[in-house]
C-alpha cells in the first residue's frame, strides 16, 4: 500500500502555508476528506470531550499539495452528541490509516460524520450540525514512504 520516496528528489524549499479548512456541509467535508486521505493516527489521538461536545483528532497528514512530506494536523468537530466506533483496535497505540470521511444527513441540520479507516473500521461522530475545522500544527518533515492505492501501479 506504500512505496518508498525517491530520496534524491529535492523537496521544494518554497514556503507552504499551513492548511486551514472549515466544513459546514457535505461538500466542504469532501474537501477535508481529500486533504486527510492517508493520514495516520492512533486511537489515543481521538479525544471526545463530552461536556464540551467536541471531538478532536490529531493526525500525521501526508501533504498531497506539497508532496513528499508529512505534517501534524488536528481536526475538531463541534456540536457532537455521540461517538461510536466499529472494528477499530482497542490498543491506544495501534496505527490507523484514514481513507475518507463522509457525511450522512439525519434531521437537518444534523447528521453523522463517518471516518473510514484501512482494514474496515470506522468512527461515527453524530453532530447537531456539521461544524468541522482542520489545521496544520507543526512544521513539515520528509515522509519515509508515499501512499499508493490499488490500481495506481497499472495507470
Amino acid at each position: 500500500m506504500s512505496t518508498d520516496i525517491d530520496a534524491s528528489a529535492p523537496a521544494s524549499d518554497a514556503p507552504v502555508e499551513p492548511l486551514r479548512l472549515l466544513a459546514e456541509d457535505a461538500d466542504d467535508l469532501q474537501i477535508i476528506s481529500a486533504a486527510l486521505q492517508d493520514a495516520i493516527l492512533r486511537p489515543i489521538d481521538i479525544v471526545w470531550e463530552k461536556q464540551a461536545r467536541t471531538v478532536t483528532i490529531a493526525f500525521s497528514r501526508f501533504c498531497w499539495e506539497c508532496g513528499g512530506t508529512r505534517v501534524r494536523s488536528a481536526m475538531q468537530f463541534g456540536d457532537v452528541t455521540a461517538v461510536k466506533s466499529r472494528r477499530l483496535p482497542r490498543n491506544p497505540d495501534a496505527s490507523l490509516e484514514l481513507l475518507a470521511l463522509d457525511f450522512l444527513p439525519t434531521e437537518a441540520p444534523g447528521g453523522r460524520v463517518i471516518l473510514m479507516f484501512a482494514g474496515g473500521g470506522d468512527l461515527r461522530v453524530d453532530v447537531e450540525c456539521l461544524d468541522a475545522v482542520v489545521t496544520d500544527i507543526s512544521e513539515r518533515w520528509p515522509a519515509r514512504v508515499a501512499p499508493t492505492h490499488l490500481g495506481e501501479a497499472e495507470a
